[in-house]
């Protein structure tokens, strides 16, 4: 019987962890979205800009010759970048960020888009806990075979 390797243990949890990372970072900026959605008028004058955080894949950079760990990944947050598209223009004269014609630009955060992105976010960080609570089983029951 082989035994269990501590270095596949603690990378699987790395990798799970690095996924709890990105996604609480990622609801972070979803968080940010919608606190700002109805933000006409920044600090630079113009409405908020829809913000989208941008994932990257890290090799993890195991030692050792063992294929898999070899090919495994951790993920990570790598960069907040602004939505570039317009944002909603409603005719508001009374507002005191109406343009001349009497329309304020809103902010580019679509509400509904931002609650189905929060969704996938946090399913997918249950996953990851789920995966972690499932390594943790899995080490207490090899250590229980090898007593």
């Amino acid at each position: 019987m082989r035994p269990v390797s501590r270095a596949g243990v603690f990378s699987a949890m790395e990798i799970a962890a690095s996924g709890l990372t990105a996604e609480r970072g990622r609801m972070n900026v979803i968080a940010s979205n919608l606190a700002n959605a109805k933000t006409t008028k920044t600090a630079d004058g113009t409405p908020y800009k829809r913000l989208d955080p941008v994932f990257v894949a890290e090799p993890l950079r195991e030692t050792g010759g063992d294929p898999v760990l070899h090919a495994a990944t951790t993920v990570r947050l790598s960069q907040v970048r602004p939505d570039t598209s317009p944002g909603q223009m409603v005719y508001e004269p009374g507002h005191p960020d109406a343009n001349e014609k009497g329309y304020v630009e809103y902010p580019n955060v679509n509400v509904v888009t931002e609650m189905v992105n929060l969704m996938t976010a946090s399913r997918a960080y249950e996953a990851g806990v789920t995966s972690i609570e499932s390594v943790k089983s899995m080490a207490k029951a090899a250590l229980k075979i090898g007593q």
